[in-house]
């Protein structure tokens, strides 16, 4: 995993200035993915949303990439989103704010939770309403000692957005939910640890280090594999034991048609180590 953008080539062609607010760049399988726009604590405008969601669309169909890192530079990994740029003049009509929602912030948590490569949030700093739902829409989450989460939209007379009141009862469970709904508290890393929403607490130092790591072993790993249980998993709190089952049996049957799962066989026959190549 490259530690800056120049690390790797990107593709020939005209330079975009929003590269410059989403960097990105992939390096042994690993694509980094990391908002840039530290002055404003990395609060997402529109058109850098559709750009971490085009990544990842693209990251689940390219096989040279294996496992993705979002993170941000800065005190800030997410603020929310930027609302400065958001017209507000002229008469709403109705369903304008569902349309908004529901093609925004909820198409950027979809595209996390969708894409077949597993995504590990590295949270350096504050992450706050869609920020935080961007780092617990994440299958793994690291964050920096000084990190903390915001549940802010109370704060605004708001209700959550950004798919937060769907995954943070599957997190921790409604009460806890609901405190951090309710009240708006920063949640210090610490604490957020505690509860269940971050896999690890590292010092600050040590985040981009931890999370070359653990992106390495995602990708050294049987991609397919990992992609087919990110689903399972993902789907499980909605499913009845009948449905669950069945789609675990599936998976099961296409996952016996990689490469990757022979390869894990015969290794095991063979008392050597596997040699994953995400096929």
């Amino acid at each position: 995993m490259p530690s800056s953008p120049e690390d790797t080539t990107e593709s020939a062609g005209s330079p975009d200035p929003l590269d410059s607010l989403v960097l990105h760049a992939t390096d042994n399988g690993v694509l980094l993915i990391t908002l840039n726009r530290p002055e404003a604590m990395n609060a997402l405008t529109r058109d850098q949303r559709e750009r971490v969601i085009s990544l990842l669309f693209e990251a689940s169909a390219d096989p040279a990439v294996r496992a993705v890192v979002l993170t941000a530079t800065g005190r800030g990994f997410c603020a929310g989103a930027d609302l400065r740029g958001a017209t507000t003049s002229g008469e709403r009509v109705p369903g304008d704010v569902a349309r908004t929602i529901r093609l925004g912030a909820q198409r950027l948590i979809g595209a996390v939770l969708d894409c077949e490569k597993p995504v590990v949030a590295a949270v350096n700093g504050t992450a706050a309403g869609l920020g935080a739902h961007l780092a617990f829409a994440c299958d793994l989450v690291l964050a920096a000692e000084s990190a903390k989460f915001i549940e802010v939209f109370v704060r605004r007379g708001l209700v959550p957005d950004a798919g937060g009141a769907y995954l943070l009862p599957r997190l921790i469970g409604p009460q806890r939910a609901k405190e951090l709904m309710f009240f708006g508290d920063s949640l210090p890393a610490t604490e957020a640890e505690r509860l269940g929403l971050v896999n690890r607490v590292v010092p600050d130092g040590e985040l981009a280090k931890t999370a070359r790591a653990w992106a390495r072993r995602l990708a050294d790993g049987p991609t397919r594999a990992i992609a087919l249980t990110k689903q399972l998993v993902n789907a499980s709190l909605d499913a009845d034991r009948t449905t669950a089952f069945a789609a675990e049996a599936a998976a099961q049957e296409i996952n016996m048609t990689t490469r990757d799962a022979n390869e894990g066989v015969a290794a095991f026959v063979e008392r050597r180590a596997p040699e994953y190549r995400g096929l």
